[in-house]
């Protein structure tokens, strides 16, 4: 975590700035954004499902301790190099804080280094146990989820005529042949409720000084009471944003649901009323 800030806090110093005043901005508070992916990952490894309590009481011990060990290593950094310029007048400082840093922690949506780190993005469950990427040459890549596989094999469940019918789905609570377990334990994002959803942000919002990047995935039949109901408990929550995003609201999106076959056609805007969807 030390090298982690310490890197965070360098880029500050060698970053090209495009306006002077965004540069004076960003050098006198030295703001830096400490956050985590592959948090999916982590359950099902733990075995863990996504909409269990565990999963919140885990999020919870992960993220206290980055905001604990962040907030060592921007004090051992103020020590050396200084507290940011700001500092005066600072919450820091009202707390008698001295840290290299105004703030230290945030939860990115990570969506291309994710990829790059071959894990799930960002705190988000994983969208479908099987989809199609659509990259901007146009291409479509089909990918399976290697947990899922593996966990099949290890269970004794895997089988060709089973995995083809996931990957048409996307999905396996409600497939027959998936064992109960696995099923559980291997939600995708429109099996989690949302209040699911939003125990995991909050847990980790209450220990991220920035937002936190979290999706609620809904059926394309969602209504609008029910997307307005996610606001405000999102707000009573003390969350700093959520999004919503409603099965079906884009034309052609980045990832598709199973096979995507069933993805509107580009010139179908489908029934998406504009309040829900924007």
């Amino acid at each position: 975590m030390r090298l982690a800030v310490r890197f965070l806090d360098d880029v500050i110093e060698v970053n090209h700035y495009p306006l002077p005043q965004i540069e004076e901005v960003s050098r006198g508070n030295r703001k830096i954004g400490l956050g985590v992916m592959g948090f999916a990952d982590a359950l099902v490894d733990l075995s863990i499902p996504y909409d269990a309590p565990e999963a919140v009481a885990f999020a919870e011990r992960v993220m206290s301790r980055i905001r604990r060990a962040a907030q060592q290593a921007s004090e051992r950094l103020a020590s050396e190099r200084g507290v940011f310029p700001n500092w005066e007048g600072s919450r820091a400082a009202s707390l008698g804080l001295r840290l290299r840093n105004a703030t230290l922690t945030s939860i990115a949506p990570t969506g291309t280094i994710s990829i790059l780190a071959d894990c799930s993005s960002g705190i988000e469950p994983y969208y479908a146990l099987a989809f199609v990427r659509n990259v901007l040459d146009g291409a479509r890549l089909h990918e399976t989820n290697p947990r899922f596989e593996a966990a099949l094999r290890a269970a004794g469940a895997w089988s060709e005529d089973l995995v083809a019918h996931v990957r048409t789905t996307g999905a396996a609570r409600g497939v027959p042949g998936v064992p109960p377990a696995l099923a559980r334990l291997f939600p995708t994002a429109t099996d989690v409720a949302p209040r699911a959803h939003l125990a995991v942000q909050a847990a980790f919002q209450r220990h991220v000084d920035n937002a936190v990047s979290k999706t609620i995935n809904l059926p394309a039949d969602a209504t609008p009471a029910q997307v307005r109901e996610i606001y405000v408990e999102a707000w009573r929550l003390g969350l700093k944003g959520v999004t919503v995003f409603r099965e079906g609201c884009r034309a052609r999106a980045v990832l598709e649901r199973g096979s995507g076959e069933a993805t509107l056609d580009a010139d179908d805007p489908g029934d998406c009323p504009r309040r829900v969807c924007g």
